[in-house]
Order: structure tokens, then sequence, then C-alpha cells
């Protein structure tokens, strides 16, 4: 039996009482009490009001504490300043779950933050979760349980609405109501003092009747888990996104709301992408996404077929379809035949499918049955304009017999309001997604094709990464504790060079001259011709300051170069610190390419990289993507494609292709960097040249910082890196080294020939299950994991032979759903039994799991598995029979906090 989700009680209560409830009409807590009796909840309510007033006919209490019943959910709708106390009351009646329906707390400033802070403290001693405060409450149609003050319900559904607005989920309940869209879920976070998304989306993935989630955000609290759980519920259920404060002005209002930071848009959406969730940029398009998601529109690719019986509504759809990446599939040849043998010789003959103003509803029939037989078309828009001799509704008719046979999704356009509504009507009604202007279509089908691709793309297993020497951590932070000691945050560039070097960036070498004399020595030293700039802490741009010479070529020219650099940057910036001119060679590269790498730290998500173009140019064309650390190749290659300046890195005139890998690894190196080095606040290289040799950093620039003391190493990170602190090597009794390591996305072949080499009785007794080899899902599942809240450890060896590596164990845990406990499994090459490969994996995985926090590890086995029981025994496991099979036992280990 799945052990349920800690707030399971919050949200599928027994019992509800409401503190507010009231006779007055109107009131909040009168509007939630009527609600939840008019919406068939089949639990136990309560009514709590001071004045022990009856409440709709029901009997009330003059508090929670008279109840002598046990209690799941308490819903608070009364004056802010009386919210502590009825938390504690309820606190001290064993309730555990409170909705806080009062606004007036951290949105509204530095009173209310402390009424807040003062709730959350009783909360937590009580070990009371609180939802809220300032939201609407939530909805669980098929409980029958409306505890919210909006005055519609939900239909029945398996879609799950998580917002942080109030407001937005009334609109979109109002929006559902006439489209026929129904809910599992309507839950209504407000400023989420203490449950948040991470922990409602944790929720919504073990909820069976939840099978699509929309989510409004205005702030996040805590990135990591809300990226952990995004990541976690994307995996297993389309999620649909919107995020208010796109803009300046947006952001503000969005903060004051939320009472939190304003979080960079293009962080934000670079941290989405990355969890395979699709973002949607208003509310119109949320509701049609969500609609799309309840009809079950499923394109499987993004080549977009367009037929029309106007050319001018072709052209718009083709126009926006252009706008957002979306290809118009070519025709086949074979297609062309059809077409032109079915349609009228004035036809477009070419996508989009003109099919002319008189076009009936068997030439729309003919056409849409055509194009969803060709292998080239991924999905069909089919557009109607009201003209003289339309039939708006027969072709509707049409469009829903052919859809019920085609394997290719079907969206439709009707154009127009007064002639076309009805038809639009049945399209709908016929779970066909169908609009009034063709901009809306396309958009819908964007959205929506970018969610499955990227879905796709989570089932796709990365090549193997290029092997890097180990960089050097500890000279690395033993100089950034160096240079902190001295009360300095700004790295020279040579000491910022020395950081890159640790992690095997190549650099151009840089010295740093005090005197004319000492920068002529330099330069004879690493050869002419060199590059001379100004060493300051203050100035950014040295370049701006006039603190840049390049291209020296002999002794004189050194010297007076010094005095030149020196004497114009203290005319242009008088105040700035000078330490030097620093030297290095100059770099004729003829094909070099002037790239910029960065880093800057984000309040709420914490590390971000930048790339684009370099040099001079890097201000006037702003040509910058995005992303978020960890990347691997794959992540890397996507942050190069997402940019102007990859045009410029292929084939280009008389110029050769650069040396993408070698680009790609300094990405790799820069990540690692971040991960590792919680110390760094921004970086800059610009330039990094690259050319067909490969690629060096000319300039390079480090802003730190003391780091956050906790006992995460990753705690400044959004998402959990490989945790590389991990592997080690240990010996067997023969002398062969066997190395323990996390899991990598690129192990997937490793882990597939492990499974696949196992006996059959070693499989059964791993899976409970008579497989014989993973399927691509599992394998994704197995590799590409989440190392904040699963772990998996590996034990590999060398292959004499062949050189590579041979998986022979692996151990791993997954938090099981009350948030506290994680569950293991364990499995050894049967070659490698009773070798103490078994035991050394579970004792590091057990080590994991404490070091994580994790109050016990358990697990099932079967009864037969005598060998797993002694290694269990040993290991200070506990034997007990299960609950529910006679065949499996749980064994169970106590962590000490």
């Amino acid at each position: 039996m799945l052990e349920q989700h800690y707030l399971t009680s919050m949200f599928e209560p027994k019992s509800v009482a409401v503190i507010g409830a009231s006779e007055r009409e109107n009131s909040v807590g009168n509007i939630i009490f009527k609600n939840i009796l008019d919406s068939g909840y089949t639990g136990r309510i309560y009514a709590i009001n001071p004045k022990h007033e009856t409440v709709l006919g029901q009997q009330s209490y003059k508090s929670i504490e008279e109840i002598g019943a046990r209690v799941e959910l308490a819903v608070i709708a009364t004056r802010p300043q009386t919210v502590p106390m009825l938390v504690e009351q309820c606190g001290r009646s064993g309730i555990k779950n409170v909705i806080v329906i009062s606004a007036g707390f951290s949105e509204t400033g530095h009173i209310g933050a402390n009424l807040e802070r003062k709730m959350l403290e009783i909360a937590r001693s009580y070990n009371v979760r609180v939802l809220g405060p300032n939201c609407l409450g939530i909805i669980r149609p098929n409980l029958g349980l409306n505890a919210t003050f909006a005055r519609m319900t939900a239909n029945t559904g398996n879609l799950a609405l998580v917002s942080q607005s109030g407001a937005m989920c009334a609109a979109v309940l109002d929006w559902a109501k006439s489209n026929k869209v129904g809910f599992s879920s309507v839950i209504s976070l407000g400023s989420t003092a203490d449950v948040d998304f991470g922990e409602i989306l944790d929720y919504l993935i073990y909820d069976n009747r939840t099978h699509y989630i929309l989510m409004y955000v205005e702030g996040i609290r805590n990135a990591r888990r809300f990226m952990s759980a995004l990541r976690s519920a994307a995996r297993i259920k389309p999620i649909i996104l919107l995020k208010a404060g796109r803009h300046e002005a947006g952001s503000i209002a969005a903060q004051t709301h939320s009472g939190m930071i304003a979080v960079a848009d293009a962080v934000f959406d670079a941290a989405v992408r990355r969890a395979g969730v699709v973002r949607v940029q208003n509310v119109g398009q949320l509701f049609y996404a969500s609609k799309a998601l309840a009809s079950k529109f499923r394109p499987m690719g993004n080549r977009l077929a367009i037929i029309t019986n106007g050319g001018g509504p072709g052209a718009m759809a083709a126009d926006r379809a252009g706008d957002l990446g979306i290809p118009l599939a070519p025709l086949s040849d074979e297609t062309m035949v059809k077409l032109n043998k079915n349609l009228p010789p004035t036809w477009s003959h070419s996508n989009p499918i003109d099919i002319v103003g008189d076009a009936p509803p068997e030439r729309y029939r003919e056409a849409i049955v055509t194009l969803s037989q060709d292998s080239e078309v991924d999905a069909i828009l089919v557009m109607l304009a009201p003209q003289a001799m339309t039939e708006p509704m027969e072709v509707a008719k049409a469009v829903i017999e052919v859809h019920e046979q085609s394997l290719k999704p079907i969206i439709c356009c009707w154009m127009g309001e007064e002639q076309v509504y009805a038809a639009r009507k049945t399209l709908q009604e016929a779970g066909i997604p169908a609009f009034r202007m063709p901009e809306t279509a396309v958009e819908l089908f964007h959205h929506i094709s970018t969610f499955y691709r990227n879905q796709k793309l989570l089932l796709q297993t990365p090549a193997p990464i290029r092997q890097q020497d180990r960089p050097e951590f500890e000279g690395a932070k033993m100089l950034i504790e160096a240079v902190l000691s001295e009360r300095r945050k700004v790295l020279s560039e040579m000491e910022s060079k020395a950081i890159l070097r640790a992690f095997r960036i190549p650099v151009a070498q840089t010295m740093v001259a005090r005197t004319p004399t000492e920068a002529l020595l330099l330069a004879e030293q690493l050869g002419f011709p060199v590059a001379m700039k100004v060493d300051s802490p203050d100035l950014v741009h040295k370049s701006d300051a006039g603190g840049v010479r390049l291209n020296i070529t002999n002794a004189p020219a050194v010297r007076n170069a010094y005095h030149d650099i020196i004497e114009t940057v203290k005319k242009r910036q008088p105040n700035a610190r000078i330490n030097g001119v620093s030297i290095e060679p100059f770099l004729a590269r003829p094909h070099g390419r002037e790239l910029m790498l960065g880093v800057f730290r984000d309040p709420i998500f914490g590390p971000v990289i930048t790339f684009g173009a370099g040099g001079f140019d890097v201000e006037v064309f702003s040509d910058r993507s995005v992303a978020m650390p960890p990347l691997n190749r794959f992540l890397a290659k996507d942050l190069i494609k997402s940019t102007r300046a990859s045009k410029l890195l292929g084939q280009f005139h008389n110029m050769p292709p650069i040396d993408m890998e070698a680009l790609e690894d300094v990405l790799l190196s820069i990540s690692e960097m971040v991960c590792e080095l919680p110390w760094i606040v921004e970086m800059d290289l610009n330039p990094l040249i690259v050319d067909e040799d490969g690629a060096i950093a000319v300039d390079a620039r480090i802003v730190i910082d003391h780091a956050p003391s906790s006992g995460d190493r990753y705690s400044h990170m959004a998402i959990y890196p490989y945790p590389v602190h991990l592997v080690q090597e240990w010996q067997l009794n023969d002398g062969q080294t066997v190395i323990i390591r996390p899991i990598r996305p690129e192990d997937a072949d490793l882990e597939q020939d492990f499974v696949k080499n196992m006996s059959d009785e070693s499989r059964y007794y791993r899976f409970m299950d008579t497989i014989r080899e993973l399927t691509p899902a599992m394998l994704v599942r197995f590799t590409q994991i989440d190392y904040d809240r699963e772990m998996a450890l590996i034990a590999v060896l060398e292959d004499e032979t062949s050189g590579r590596e041979v998986q022979i164990g692996v151990a791993r845990y997954v938090v099981n759903p009350d948030g506290e406990s994680v569950e293991f499994a364990l499995a050894v090459g049967d070659n490698w039994q009773k070798c103490g490969i078994g035991r050394k994996l579970m004792s590091t995985l057990v080590e994991c799991a404490r070091m994580k926090g994790y109050r016990a590890v358990v697990g099932d086995v079967l009864s037969s598995n005598t060998k797993m029981f002694r290694l269990m025994t040993s290991l200070g496991f506990s034997i007990h029979p299960h609950p529910e099979d006679t065949a499996v036992k749980k064994v169970v280990k106590p962590l000490a906090g």
C-alpha cells in the first residue's frame, strides 16, 4: 500500500471546522460555511462562532476546543489579529491543518509581517501546517468540498489549479463553468507563508485524480523546493504555468501582492524551461491551454499544416507561426498529387493550403484526410472565414467526423461571431479546440506542442560526456578564502584566471607590472606582441576608462603604453584604485569569434549562467541567453543555440567553424565552478575567443562574497548538482579498486547492461517482477534523478580489456510521501555477491539519508530473500510483517537525529 502524503488530511479531510462562521450574510465566514453545506460534503462540519449563534441552521461552538471529536482541517476567516491565538487553539486541540483566509499579514508591511511570524512560530510549535494567509481556500469536487468564499463551485475533472491569487482562481472557475472544464483540485496558496508550491506539487504527484496541473505564480520563497517538485511533477503530469511580473511594473505589483521578492523574468523563464514546463504569457492562453489539455489535444511534433478558405487568414496564421518558430509542414509529392486531384486548380499549391472561398464540407474533408496521411505533418489547423457560400455548421460536422478517425490532432479557427458561433461551440463540445482568431489558435498549438516536445526530450538519454581532469577545488577555495581574509571581494585578473585554471579553463597568461620597468621585463619574458590593461578592482569596463592597449610590438611602446594607461585612467576615473598594469600575450586569431560568458547570483534562484556575443559589442547588441546550472552537454548546446551569436560559430564567409566541443567544455567547467564555489557572486569572461583550434579566456573578472553557512554544500543552488563529493574509491579483498559514485544520466547503458546480466532470480528479488530489461522510461527514471530528493549509488569497475566501466551493483533511495523517510532498493551482480559490495553500498546510502535529515530508511523485501534479510539485520535493520502482503516483509532502520 502506498503511504499517504503528509498533506493528505489537509486536502482530503474527513472533518472541517470553519472558525468565523456567521449568520451575517455576505460575511466571508458565512459564505465559506454555506459553500461547504451546499457542495454536498459528506464529512463532519463544525461552525465556530464566539457568540454561539446558530449558523445556517447548524449548531455552533464558541471555540474549536469545545468540539469533542477530532477535526482534520480548520478554516479561519476572522480578523488577522485573532489568527495567532486561533492557530494555538487548533494546535492544542490536535488539529494539524489550518487554512487562513484572512488577509493583513506580510503583504501589508512590517506590522503584518510580525503578525505572520508570530502565527508561524505558534503553528510550528504544535506541528500545525498552514495554507495561506490571504487565500481563497480549496475546492475538492470529488469530495463535494468547497471551502472557499468564491461565489461559484467547480465541476469534477482531472485538472488541478494551483494559484497564489484568489482572484485568478475565481476567474478560472467562472471560465471553466461555461466551458465545461472540471477540476480535481482548486488550491489557493495566498502568500505561501508555510505550505508552498513545492509541497502542493509533491501532493499532486501522488493524487491519482490529478492528470494535469495549472499554476499561477507571483513569487517563489524556496527555489530549491520549487524546482525539485516542479521537475518531479512535470515528468509525470503536464504543467501549464502563468507567472505575473514579466516586466518591471508587473513585478512590482506581484511583489506587493505576494509579499515576496520579484524574480528576474529571464531567470524564471530559464528555470521553468529547465523543468520541462510550458509557460504561457496571459490569462487567455492559460484558459485555452487548460481546455486543450482537458480535451486531450496531443500534438507529437511542431510541423503545422494550415487549411483555409481565404488567403488573408491563412497568411495571418502563417505569420504568427513564424513569430513563434513553428515550421509549416512541407507537403510531400504524394500529398500534392492527391490535393491536385481533389481541389480546384486555383488552390494555393503550398502550405497554407487555400482551398478557395467557395469550399464545401466535402472539400474540407478531403483536404484534412489527405494531410492526416502525410508523415511530414504533425498537426492540422483548419480555418473558416464566413463567405457567401460557406456552410460553417456543415463544415464543422465534417471536421468532427474526420477527427474521430484521424491520428493527427486538429485545431480549428472559425473566424467571426454571429454566423459561426454555433458551429464553433459544436466543435468545442466534440473536444476540438476552436477559436475566433488565427493568432490564438497558433499560440495554443505552440504551447501544447512545446510541452510534448519537452516531454520527449526528457526520455532522451544523453551521450557520455568526455571525462575531464578533476578540478583543483582546494586550491581555488584557499585563494578565495585568502582574498576574503584581506576584506576584498573583487579578484584581480591574475586571481580570477587562477580560479579558471583550477577548473581547466584555458586562459591567457597574465602578470601585473607596478612600474614601467616591470612592464618591460614582463613583456620581454612573455614575448611580443603583448596586450596591456589597467589592473583595478573598481573598473568593470577597462576600455571605457581608456585602460587597454593591444598589439604592442616593442619595448619603447610598452613603456609609453604603461604611462599612457595610468594617466588616461586617472583622468577619466580619478577615484579608481590602480594596482598596476597587467601584461599578457596579444592573441592574434584571425578566425576567432569573441564571446561573453557570465555568472550572476539571482536573489531567489541562486547562480545563473549567461552566454552571448562578447568584445566591445556586448552592451550594444544585448545578445544573451540564460541558463540555470548545473549544465550537461545537451543543455550547454541549447544555451549556445539560443543566441544570435550562434549563427556566427559555424562556417562563416571564409572562416572555418569553431571547435564547438571546446566551447561546450568551457560552459561545463563554468557550471561546475559555480556549483562547487558558493562564494562566487559575479563572473565575466569577456572576451572568450573561440576558433577552430579551441577556446581561451582573454579577460576575466570574478566577484566573491562569504558563502552561506549551511550543512548542505549546495544550499546556494536551486537545482541540486551532481554530488561529486560522494565519489569514493574502495578496494575489494583481491585488491581490485571499485568506484562508488552517484549515478549520472549518461550511465543508462551501464544500468541496462547490469540489469540484463542479472540472473532471473536476482531480477525478481530486485523488481518483484519477471522483467528482462529496463524500458526507456525506466532507464530515464533510474538515471536522471533529482539528487535533492533521491539518491542512486553505483559500484563500477574498469574492464581491463576495453577500458570501459562495468557496473557491478547499485543502491538507491527515494523519498516517501510522508517526507520524513526514504525507501531503498539494492541489487548486486550475481558474480560479485559475497564480496561486501552490498554492505558497502547500503552503508554509504544510509549515511547519505542521514546527512539529508531523514528519520528512517525502509524497504520491502520478498519473504524468500534470506540473503537480503541477513545483510539488513547486520546493518541494524529490523524486520516486520507487511500489513497487506504475506509474500513481502518490511525492513526498517531508524536514523538518529
